[in-house]
């Protein structure tokens, strides 16, 4: 049975009120956490590289290496450039047969950015019809890390009336827009302290208005009631990442602490592996399995 299209996948789980789980990596540990997982609970994923991953992987390898998976092992597995600034980051990731492009100029003016933005989905689309485009509006600040508080210059929620028309004059396939959460996490996170939250009434109102994929970055540190409730409102795909960091390095350092003399990685980074799968696993069970499996699954 051939691999559904990112599209068509996006589709299946749209209409079981599900969503899809989007993992960034930057090394081969998380990549195989969160593909192996997938696999094990049979639910297709997306793997994401931003502009900084993909510089330090190769936006070559990256496609190679989620190639492998999908047709060595016939997993429906997808690769997402995730915010990219320029157009020809844009196309060049477009080339090396990525999947999905975030065309991410949230940082401008609404206007521009449509401008921009417009432009871009014809380009890329020219190149490759059946690539999609996700684009965004409503900054919520851009880097995947700790923060010791909320970063000053995040944007304010996202409103439908924007939202539709954005999504109207730019025909993107995937909208992004700012519902409450923000890149990184808070260092009161970390304890599982603090969470954050989302508004689930302007999800539903942008749902309608736009009637397209919704998608949710900065979803690490997010209530995890909040994130079902989310999908069901009409959320479509999460991105988790500073989670996966934090787990990793945690993983390491445990690693490197009861084997100070170890120094051959296959037996180190195990452990990072293992922390890595106990986030993405229960991420994916809450939004991506559907319910059958999850009652089946509570039940053993």
């Amino acid at each position: 049975m051939p691999i559904p299209t990112l599209r068509q996948a996006l589709q299946t789980v749209s209409a079981q009120r599900r969503a899809l789980g989007h993992f960034n990596f930057s090394e081969l540990v998380v990549l195989k956490a969160v593909a192996d997982t997938a696999r094990e609970l049979n639910v297709p994923v997306v793997v994401g590289v931003s502009e900084g991953e993909r510089e330090f992987i190769g936006v070559h390898q990256a496609a190679a290496l989620v190639k492998t998976l999908r047709e060595d092992v016939g997993q429906p597995i997808y690769l997402n450039a995730d915010h990219t600034h320029s157009l020809e980051k844009s196309l060049v990731a477009a080339r090396a047969g990525f999947d999905l492009i975030v065309f991410d100029l949230s940082k401008l003016p609404f206007e521009e950015n449509i401008k921009q933005t417009k432009k871009a989905v014809e380009a890329l689309k020219s190149i490759k019809p059946d690539i999609l485009v996700e684009a965004e509006i409503g900054y919520i600040g851009s880097s995947s890390t700790i923060h010791d508080s909320k970063p000053s210059d995040i944007d304010p929620l996202t409103t439908p009336e924007q939202a539709r028309q954005f999504v109207e004059e730019t025909k993107i396939d995937l909208f992004a827009p700012s519902v409450g959460t923000m890149h990184g996490m808070l260092r009161s996170m970390l304890t599982g302290n603090e969470r954050k939250h989302l508004d689930l009434q302007r999800i539903r109102e942008i749902k309608s208005a736009t009637d397209i994929f919704l998608t949710l970055h900065g979803g690490s540190g997010t209530d995890r009631q909040d994130l079902a409730d989310g999908v069901a409102a009409g959320l479509d795909l999460i991105h988790i990442n500073t989670e996966l960091r934090v787990a990793w390095r945690r993983g390491l350092e445990k690693a490197l602490k009861a084997q100070p003399d170890e120094v051959t990685p296959y037996r180190l980074l195990p452990e990072a592996y293992k922390n890595v799968v106990e986030v993405v696993k229960p991420l994916l069970q809450l939004i991506s399995v559907p319910n059958a499996a999850k009652s089946s699954s509570a039940a053993g």
